[in-house]
């Protein structure tokens, strides 16, 4: 366990590390940088623990190695984003742990978060316009939009497989099969493209609605506004008159005014707004057809048996893929989450087959 803690430690300092040497603004980067030594330092304070000589650190795992390959492709605010959720997880999954065996909750358990919101509220080099910028972009991408791939193309993989196992449990993998397969994979990436652009549609609307009203509240009763500002902040625990001085000072100014009361009232990030439905979309559209077209791809070329068996291949070499990109984020074992999801999908496969050869065996 003391062995897998260095590691963890070890791609955190490599990833942080990485993460300063392509970070554009230099203050930033200064951040990244001691996040990488205080990472660096308890890999040796645990090293030491086990009697592990420093010289023999762990070098950065695969996952480390493959997150900065995203980085290099798709930008490092991923990796940003990945890193802040995966430590999130680690810290509520040690929560929720220490509560089940009702052991005291001390605070440590959100170290690596705190530290690193600790030297960016701290760093008198980060203004308040690049500390903005750093949440926003860990927020907007990052950890959720990798997942998000990860997960759209498991769903398109094992719904489609799972369709066309029961097809091919009815008909015995006949020509039929392949409309059957490329219906479902039209049908199911229109119904998650569709269920994505109402889902960000909707946010949106929802958002600039209550953004509206706020607006229309601040011209209506500016001094009511005014003095829920001051409460938000003597509720951060900031002295009433300093409170009602800055409340007062943000005031004079009506567009700024509006801007911290929909962040500090309403907790909408504006930068969330930006982002297109009909890119969110294409984007879902496009992740679950990449899934869905893997188990129905033999039935282009081939019928019977051996597309059935060739399909079945695929599909699981496809699922141990996915359950490997997963660990990304668990940390688990490759092999284990590998395999662990390819045994539910064959799962899945095999009862809509069974039930198909049923259906097929009634009907005939």
């Amino acid at each position: 366990m003391r062995n897998k803690n260095i590691q963890t430690e070890i791609d955190a300092c490599y990833l942080y590390r990485k993460l300063a040497d392509n970070e554009t603004d230099e203050a930033v980067a200064n951040v990244f940088r001691q996040m990488s030594e205080i990472e660096q330092g308890h890999a040796e304070a645990f090293a030491r623990q086990v009697n592990i000589p420093i010289e023999n650190l762990i070098k950065p795992s695969w996952r480390a190695r493959t997150m900065n390959l995203i980085g290099k492709l798709f930008g490092y605010d991923y990796i940003l984003g990945a890193m802040m959720d995966t430590e999130k997880s680690l810290s509520n999954a040690i929560i929720k742990t220490k509560e089940k065996n009702k052991l005291e909750i001390t605070g440590a358990e959100t170290n690596h978060v705190q530290i690193l919101w600790s030297i960016l509220d701290n760093d008198k080099n980060i203004s308040g316009t690049q500390h903005a910028k750093f949440e926003s972009r860990h927020r907007s991408v990052g950890g959720n939009a990798i997942r998000a791939a990860v997960l759209g193309g498991n769903d398109g993989l094992v719904s489609n497989f799972s369709l066309v196992m029961g097809i091919a449990g009815a008909t015995g993998g006949g020509k039929g099969l392949l409309l059957a397969g490329v219906a479902g994979l039209l049908a199911g990436a229109l119904s998650m493209a569709l269920g994505e652009w109402i889902s960000v549609k909707s946010s949106q609307e929802l958002y600039e609605n209550q953004m509206a009203i706020e607006m229309d509240e601040l011209e209506t009763n500016p001094e009511g506004e005014q003095q829920e500002l001051a409460l938000i902040y003597m509720a951060k625990g900031i002295p009433e008159a300093q409170a009602n001085t800055m409340a007062a000072d943000i005031m004079k100014d009506k567009t700024h005014a509006h801007a911290v009361l929909v962040k500090e009232e309403l907790g909408i990030n504006p930068e969330e707004l930006k982002g297109s439905a009909i890119e969110a979309a294409l984007y879902s559209f496009f992740l679950f057809t990449i899934g869905a077209i893997i188990p129905v791809s033999p039935f282009f070329f081939t019928t019977g048996l051996h597309a059935i068996i060739l399909s079945v291949i695929l599909s699981a070499s496809g699922l141990f893929l996915i359950g490997g990109a997963i660990t990304l984020f668990t940390g688990k074992n490759l092999w284990y989450s590998g395999f662990r999801q390819v045994i539910f999908g064959l799962i899945a496969a095999a009862i809509t087959f069974g039930i198909g050869e049923l259906i097929g065996v009634s009907v005939s």
